[in-house]
């Protein structure tokens, strides 16, 4: 049985849209998912399931977390397989002097259109370094995430479908949990 790991966006940030790791647990056994096994305080589920359509995975979670917790965040999901290429398409691997706390993997929701991808690498970055790979988008900050001047909110118009981040080294510890978990059954 495959694993999935589950990443919401905006979930315990700044006080606001409030889910206990526990409660989130409880909420994807309460979906049939198996062995779920959450990761830090940022909305990361891991767990294992038979269901092929993602898209729809996604929905019944943002539904149940609607009805459950009274807001919907987006919901993206990738298998270990899709993680463990994420990992291998990193274009900073190779680089030397690279901080993995200044790398940040955005997954989007579906891959963007063309002229999304155009007017992303189109936007002034201020210094940050920006990579596409199909639903991935790799941005290494140099000066560090906290002092970006990277607007989110012009990415966000850009890209025009949700999407999470996830710092690098999260995005190893969530691959870890999946291939474990996969390993266990």
């Amino acid at each position: 049985m495959p694993a999935i790991i589950c990443m919401l966006r905006g979930v315990n940030v700044g006080g606001h849209n409030k889910i206990q790791m526990e409660a989130l647990r409880a909420l994807c056994e309460s979906l049939k998912l198996k062995s779920p096994q959450t990761y830090v305080q940022s909305g990361n589920v891991v767990f294992l399931s038979t269901e092929k359509n993602l898209a729809l995975l996604s929905q019944r979670i943002q539904d149940a977390i609607e009805r459950n917790f009274g807001f919907r965040p987006d919901v993206v999901l990738r298998t270990s397989s899709e993680m463990r290429h994420v990992i291998a398409r990193n274009p900073f691997a190779s680089r030397h002097g690279i901080d993995a706390a200044k790398l940040l993997v955005t997954f989007l929701a579906a891959e963007p259109a063309k002229l999304a991808r155009e007017s992303l690498l189109e936007l002034d970055t201020r210094g940050e370094e920006i990579h596409f790979h199909g639903n991935e988008l790799y941005i290494y900050f140099r000066n560090g995430i906290g002092k970006t001047k990277l607007s989110w909110a012009a990415v966000e118009k850009a890209l025009n479908t949700s999407f999470t981040g996830r710092n690098w080294n999260t995005v190893i510890k969530l691959h870890e949990m999946a291939e474990s978990l996969e390993e266990s059954v």
